[in-house]
């Protein structure tokens, strides 16, 4: 690296060795420790991990999905 002193090279080269990361995976989670303190837009998480537990047993559910897969006979004449 550029510009970086040895023993920082050394010592970020063997964090990436301990860590199985590449060099620039443990230059990038440094700057973003250091950049966490600054006003940065908050993270959006577009997965769905917030639904997890959260289904409710609705009465009717079921017959309402097995209406859905007959077939009306009427309107494929």
């Amino acid at each position: 690296m550029r510009s970086v002193p040895a023993h920082v090279d050394k010592a970020l080269r063997r964090k990436a060795q301990q860590g199985r990361k590449s060099l620039n995976e443990v230059l990038r989670d440094a700057l973003i420790r250091e950049a966490e303190g600054m006003d940065l837009p908050e993270r959006v998480y577009t997965d769905l991990d917030a639904l997890v537990g959260s289904w409710v047993d609705v009465p009717g559910f079921d017959d309402a999905i097995q209406a859905q897969d007959r077939v009306d006979e009427a309107l494929w004449r």
